[in-house]
């Protein structure tokens, strides 16, 4: 940027301007300066005012012209002071411009910043490093208004080329640029410990480029415009529509990381996906033909949408562990006697036939309940739950026996019911010959009764991968009575497997108390 207009130096010799043309950056002085300019009899230290009063020059001068330190002043506040060479802004000074504020201080050449320096910006932030024709070229420094710090290559004083960059949020990126956007091959690394390295476009993930999330999710393959052109949007469960179990045997759980048009999402790793069971919610009349159990008022649950036509509240999913819970916890489940007030809600989780009603089986067969439920990671966008068990209904949950019609069918023999004014019988104790002959098996004990549940598969990846999570996914399950030489889990599907299990579970929390 030069000193003041723009006109040939007087370096080349005097000649003549036409009538009352302003002096050039102050290097010409007009007729009467040109004169004594001539004679070389300027010399020393002086101060000059132009005849136009827009620059005023200070320094000193050399056979006539500004030579050697001096400081040229604008009408308007701005000014030069430096080195003058043959009456032309040269080498090294301080330039400040009035109107932006700004100010450099570093090399000039012909009153342009050339070569390095440093520009002070009014409204926040400097650059230091090479400049040409007054703007930003080559290698250097430069720190934002907002203090974010560039180091790398300039053109036509914008970001271009090799260069690293720390953002006020912390991230760093180590790169290509190209007029002042991330392009070409890059490394970010997050402030959140996130780091992708790979292509970039116009600032954003764009081509071949792999992520390693703070979360633990890993993504490998093609972005567009910032986001990844494989990336799984939906988890599936597979198997049947209805999938049926065997009463008290452990089973699995596949699932799979689809992407919007089926595909697996092989490219993704390393989501987090919780398993969790819900048992189906009805409400119930006091004169229900089924067994049902009383929730306690401490223990009632937020309702589960689920998309097979009914809600269902949380229960447990049990898997081997080290630890269990200790015998007073389970005995205080098992024992507790709570009268079912006629007209409560309650849940009803289909007729026992003969298993055993307590769940004290629980300690014995060595399973502690998960809740919310077991985790596995995603690889390569499959998951298996594996050993995955329902364990009997957890304290708070108490089952009572009712009418004689369903344990009839199933071989015993029941003389209790509900009764408007009656008590109904306790877990421990249920009324006489209602148990099958013989003593249920630990292993019953310690299963959920049969009826119909839905198993949950939830990404709970912390913190969401790129801000967002899956949404859960579904599957409808049945416990069925184990038989001889069953294998551990069965999965049949369709409407007549279902068909005489409709009326098979309900949930209902206990209304509040009449005060």
């Amino acid at each position: 940027m030069a000193a003041a207009g723009e006109g040939t130096p007087s370096s080349r010799g005097p000649r003549r301007d036409p009538p009352r043309r302003p002096p050039r950056d102050g290097n010409d002085c007009g007729p009467r300066d040109r004169s004594l300019a001539a004679l070389g009899s300027i010399q020393g230290y002086g101060v000059y005012v132009y005849p136009n009063s827009f620059f005023r020059y200070e320094g000193e001068w050399k056979a006539g012209r500004k030579h050697g330190h001096g400081k040229l002043l604008f009408k308007d506040g701005s000014y030069y002071e430096g080195a003058f060479v043959d009456g032309e802004i040269m080498g090294e000074g301080r330039r400040h411009w009035a109107g932006s504020g700004d100010t450099f201080s570093g090399q000039f050449v012909l009153g342009e910043p050339q070569g390095y320096g440093v520009m002070e910006y009014k409204a926040g932030g400097c650059y230091e490093g090479e400049v040409s024709h007054g703007m930003r070229e080559g290698h250097g420094f430069l720190v934002d208004r907002d203090g974010q710090v560039y180091q790398g290559s300039f053109h036509d004083n914008k970001r271009h080329g090799p260069g690293q960059m720390l953002f006020q949020n912390g991230d760093k990126y180590d790169g290509d640029w190209v007029r002042d956007r991330r392009q070409g091959h890059g490394v970010l690394r997050g402030a959140d410990g996130s780091t992708y390295e790979g292509q970039w476009h116009s600032d954003v993930f764009s081509g071949l480029g792999s992520m390693a999330h703070c979360s633990g999710v890993t993504y490998y393959g093609l972005w567009i415009n910032g986001h990844p052109a494989e990336q799984a949007t939906r988890i599936v469960i597979l198997g049947p529509e209805v999938m049926e179990v065997a009463q008290g045997s452990p089973f699995s759980v596949n699932v799979q990381l689809l992407q919007d048009h089926g595909e697996i999402a092989k490219s993704e790793s390393g989501r987090v996906l919780q398993i969790s069971a819900g048992v189906r919610y009805v409400q119930l009349s006091a004169y229900s033909e089924v067994n049902f159990f009383k929730v306690d008022r401490d223990n009632q649950e937020t309702l589960i949408q689920t998309p097979f036509g009914f809600e269902c509240i949380p229960y447990p999913v049990s898997s081997p562990a080290a630890g269990v819970p200790g015998p007073r916890a389970a005995k205080g489940g098992a024992e507790a006697d709570v009268p079912l007030p006629r007209g409560d809600l309650e849940l009803h989780l289909g007729a026992l036939h003969g298993q055993e009603d307590t769940p004290g089986g629980l300690l014995a067969r060595g399973h502690a309940p998960h809740c919310p439920g077991a985790c596995q990671r995603v690889e390569q966008g499959c998951a298996e739950f594996t050993d995955v068990l329902l364990g009997p209904p957890p304290p708070g949950y108490h089952p009572f026996l009712l009418l004689d019609s369903l344990h009839k069918k199933a071989g015993g023999r029941s003389r209790g019911g509900l009764h408007p004014r009656g008590t109904p019988p306790t877990t421990q104790e249920p009324p006489g010959g209602s148990r099958p002959e013989g003593r249920a098996t630990e292993e019953q004990a310690a299963a959920a009764h049969l009826g119909e549940y839905v198993l949950m598969i939830r990404d709970v990846t912390t913190p969401p991968f790129l801000g967002r999570r899956l949404p859960p996914a579904f599957k409808h399950l049945r416990v069925v009575a184990k038989r001889a030489g069953q294998p551990p889990h069965v999965l049949e599907e369709g409407p007549e497997a279902s068909s005489s299990w409709q009326a098979a579970h309900s949930c209902t929390p206990e209304p509040p108390a009449p005060r």
